[in-house]
């Protein structure tokens, strides 16, 4: 392979700007290929199979309509005080042409059903009046009856009399039972309002064709647009997060800012703008192919909006790495004395040698995310891998390209003028005390950041994860306050009903299983929504006391679950609704998570052991990898779960994880320690194979590499810090934990620990019994027979491989 990639930076070096051209019109390709098949991603998740969707599917099939998508449309009246009849008229107007937006099966104008709840109440009440007044007459006529016998009339003679009055008296039984059945219901549904107490909040729901994952954007614009556009003196809309999801930008100012810092370093690190600026810009090439190329097969697939921002956060961090060794390289054997094409080669055919190693190594991981068997999360690792496997081909194609343009100017005059760099000293190891006092203090440093992760809670952003400036942010928090917090995420409950029920035995079944529902835990408020056509079974709304994400609602959630009702009870209730969902989600990928971390340190292993020959080295390697997966959990625990330093990151309302981020991050952060740790050991073993001593090696091996470690780590944070602050709520968490784990994994484990456990080993680090060294494959990832092959290749320091 290092030969290979010698002669491909040999090639490209020579023919410049016919590697260009082709970059570019890749480049143009795919931003056609976005233009031609459109951008097509939602905000939402789901996963086959899980019981929200299989009721979902059930209603779809035999109750039309109701397992389609909903979102709320909160208006609320700007002086806090009621609603105006005109402001009413208004509200109920721009609805009625929300309703005809093609894509909108119904929308609910809440001032006519707070009009007809209202009807209905009244109604209850003259129908009670009724039942008591034909109470009092039969009671009377009864006594009248009971009178006469004790008068000494015949028993024939009130025959008649009697039979009307027992059957009047069952006619009055049926119809109390019915009412009372109709007040049950009405007094359990109390709590589910479209209209606030005080008048002056509105929620009005819209239901859409298509599923919750499958809403056109252009259908939500359409329904923003009609309510915007009403502009009604005196009254403030918003909409709820399933309306109003920002998906259309993959990036904002925050992250410009961590591209910048990334470019200080690399100016501070290479010395020149022209070196500075060639990572960044072979790095933005590849995220142009990459990202583009990703939206453009979201016209094809169902895509979340996470997915291709996931793939700008990776080939933004990893290019600019990944250039950074090659260019890091070839800079170091100009200052020796290298011809220029043959250190374009030799750069490429060494640390581009290792940049394809490791490459491959977070491919490999990121694909593995297919075996969680989560669609969604599965193209999310093949998007990310798609982005990093193009990042390699930028390293070793264009930069070599890029670098025969530049030419000498990649070094200042300054070190142009200096003579070659003299041969590294050789350097003493660390004290023993020293070492012990290292790995002592890393590992326990790490091991208390992450003990927030014991009480991690899995679950999705809602609408209280919106900054606070937000109209979903709004939505929820007008929602929360006027008419309680669960009304932010209503439960959809289906509950089957005996065949061969009348209208009468219906409504009296779905009493009986709303006051079961209602008594269970947790619930403010069931209402019955609909019957099924052919009466198989009804369907509830239930409003939780507490908002979406609380953990008494994911309780509520089990214990519904569990339930049967007199009129089914060999059939538990079915549960869905977008917090059913959200729930089986993060249940789904909690139990996927062991497994794949489970495959991937094994795939650490296993890399590790053919790459450096050593039992110990891998073992430590993944040890250490587990520990800076773990720390940068608990530090998302501390801050978006407990709400610490909430202020500084924008915590303004903690929750629960991102359910998707513990898994995500196993095998991104895989590829990045992996990586550092290859850089880093393999400067060590190259020092011990050339002859110094164990434990001198080890101190030998971390200066060479500590400084392009310390610089790609801190462009590696930069790059995911910026995403702390992007403008999607998902985003957020998934840049702070990639960002984290970065530093602990870089600067903790090895820098700190990792050198300190491997003084201790001594030469014990690079013991391997012997059959296993005869069956393993060499695998040169330093490019160490291309040194010897080309001399002029030693620019007086070793070379190991690149981190990202």
């Amino acid at each position: 392979m290092a030969e290979l990639l010698y002669r491909l930076g040999h090639l490209a070096a020579r023919r410049p700007w016919r590697v260009v051209a082709a970059w570019a019109t890749l480049l143009v390709a795919a931003v056609v290929a976005v233009l031609f098949t459109g951008v097509n991603l939602t905000g939402a998740t789901s996963i086959p199979g899980t019981p929200t969707e299989r009721v979902s599917e059930r209603l779809q099939a035999e109750l039309p309509g109701a397992g389609g998508g909903t979102g709320l449309v909160v208006l609320h009246t700007v002086d806090g005080q009621p609603f105006t009849p005109a402001q009413q008229a208004a509200v109920s107007a721009a609805l009625q042409r929300v309703g005809g937006v093609e894509g909108v099966t119904q929308v609910v104008d809440p001032f006519a059903v707070a009009a007809s709840r209202a009807a209905q109440e009244q109604q209850l009440a003259g129908g009670r009046a009724q039942l008591d007044q034909a109470q009092a007459q039969l009671t009377q006529g009864q006594a009248q009856l009971d009178a006469a016998r004790a008068a000494g009339v015949p028993a024939q003679a009130l025959a008649a009399q009697q039979q009307q009055l027992d059957q009047a008296r069952a006619g009055l039984e049926a119809g109390t039972a019915q009412l009372s059945a109709g007040e049950s219901l009405a007094a359990l549904a109390a709590g589910i309002r479209t209209v606030s107490q005080d008048g002056s909040a509105a929620v009005a729901t819209v239901a859409f064709g298509a599923s919750q994952t499958a809403i056109p954007t252009a259908t939500k614009d359409a329904v923003v647009a009609g309510m915007r556009d009403a502009a009604i003196p005196g009254v403030d809309v918003d909409f709820s997060s399933e309306i109003t999801q920002n998906i259309d930008g993959i990036a904002g100012p925050a992250e410009v800012v961590g591209v910048v810092i990334a470019a200080v370093v690399l100016l501070v690190m290479l010395g020149t703008l022209v070196a500075a600026g060639l990572p960044i810009l072979t790095a933005l090439v590849g995220v142009g192919v990459g990202v583009a190329g990703a939206m453009a097969f979201s016209g094809l697939v169902e895509m979340t909006s996470v997915t291709p921002i996931l793939g700008l956060m990776l080939g933004l961090a990893v290019g600019i790495d990944y250039a950074l060794f090659v260019v890091n390289r070839h800079r170091r054997q100009l200052r020796a004395g290298v011809a220029l094409r043959e250190s374009i080669a030799l750069a490429t055919g060494t640390s581009g040698n290792a940049v394809v190693f490791a490459g491959f190594t977070v491919v490999i991981a990121l694909v593995a995310l297919t075996i969680t068997g989560i669609p969604f999360l599965g193209l999310m690792g093949v998007v990310g891998a798609a982005c990093v496997a193009v990042a390699v081909l930028v390293a070793v194609t264009l930069t070599p390209a890029l670098l025969s343009l530049i030419g000498p100017r990649l070094l200042s005059r300054k070190a142009r003028a200096l003579p070659p760099a003299p041969q590294a000293p050789h350097r003493s190891p660390m004290s023993t005390g020293s070492a012990v006092l290292r790995a002592v203090g890393g590992i326990a440093l790490l091991v208390l950041i992450a003990v927030p992760a014991l009480s991690m809670r899995l679950g999705l952003p809602d609408g209280s994860s919106e900054p606070q400036d937000s109209t979903q942010y709004q939505a929820y928090s007008t929602v929360a306050d006027k008419f309680g917090a669960g009304a932010n995420g209503p439960l959809v409950v289906v509950a089957d009903l005996p065949p061969g029920l009348d209208e009468q035995g219906r409504t009296t079944a779905q009493a009986t299983v709303a006051q079961e529902i209602g008594g269970v835990a947790g619930v403010a408020a069931v209402a019955p929504v609909a019957v099924a056509p052919n009466g198989s079974f009804a369907l509830f709304q239930v409003a939780p006391t507490d908002g979406p994400t609380s953990e008494a609602t994911e309780q509520l959630v089990d214990d519904l679950r569990s339930m049967t009702t007199p009129s089914a009870p060999n059939t538990p209730l079915g549960v869905a609704g977008s917090a059913s969902g959200n729930i089986d989600i993060s249940a789904k990928l909690a139990a996927a998570l062991p497994i794949y971390l489970a495959v991937v340190v094994g795939l650490s292993l296993l890399i590790m052991i053919v790459v450096f020959r050593s039992i110990l080295v891998p073992v430590t390697a993944t040890l250490g990898f587990v520990l800076s997966y773990f720390a940068a959990m608990g530090a998302v625990v501390a801050i978006y779960q407990w709400g610490w330093l909430g202020a500084v990151f924008g915590v303004h309302d903690p929750g629960p994880v991102l359910n998707f981020l513990p898994t995500l991050l196993v095998g991104i952060l895989f590829g990045l320690a992996m990586d550092y740790q290859l850089f880093l050991v393999s400067g060590m073993r190259e020092a011990f194979v050339h002859g110094s001593p164990a434990r001198r090696a080890v101190t030998e091996g971390l200066h060479a590499g500590r400084a392009v470690v310390t610089a790609a780590a801190i462009i590696m944070f930069s790059v995911f810090g910026g995403f702390v602050f992007s403008h999607l709520a998902m985003i957020r968490p998934m840049g702070f934990g990639l960002a984290f784990g970065v530093l602990f994994d870089a600067f903790v484990v090895r820098m700190l620990v990792i050198p300190a456990l491997m003084h201790l080993a001594g030469e014990a680090a690079w013991w391997l019994p012997k059959w296993l060294d005869r069956i393993l494959p060499n695998v040169d990832v330093e490019g160490a027979s291309l040194e010897r092959a080309h001399p002029a290749a030693s620019p007086g320091q070793p070379s190991p491989a690149p981190a990202r």
